[in-house]
């Protein structure tokens, strides 16, 4: 079961989301700015984040450029979400933007998508061989005399 987590200030649009995205067996966690979402990303890394873009206090540009600042969190996918048209030199913050209001079965497909890719993505040091035993061993005695 992936775990999302959503980020919006509108409580009818989060739990509006929470209920749709719990309904197709995902485990949601909330939060309604983007400090609390970075403290819930570290306490629980969950497998994607959709958020706003316009939170009163750290908004959701904030919130993607303090993510990238954790080797733990920068990984995370992230849909942003506005009524507002993104500026080009911040796109690489997150990997989706979609525009208010938000399509609930697009925005179904554009998470099944992104956590398809997640999973599918090599993992660091998993693909990694071990090296071989024989570097490790002592020399023997013989090589040295």
């Amino acid at each position: 079961m992936s775990t999302i987590l959503l980020v919006d200030d509108e409580i009818d649009s989060l739990w509006l989301f929470r209920l749709v995205l719990q309904e197709r067996g995902y485990h949601v966690i909330v939060a309604a700015d983007g400090n609390a979402a970075l403290v819930q990303a570290s306490r629980y890394l969950p497998d994607l984040i959709v958020t706003d873009w316009n939170m009163p206090g750290t908004d959701g540009v904030e919130l993607c450029q303090r993510l990238k600042c954790y080797p733990a969190l920068a990984q995370i996918p992230v849909v942003m979400a506005s009524g507002r048209t993104p500026p080009a030199e911040q796109s690489a913050l997150w990997n989706v933007f979609m525009s208010k209001p938000v399509e609930l079965e697009k925005l179904e497909s554009v998470i099944d998508s992104l956590l398809m890719k997640r999973l599918a993505a090599p993992r660091h040091g998993t693909n990694v061989p071990a090296p071989p035993a024989a570097r490790w061993l002592p020399v023997p005695r013989k090589l040295w005399m």
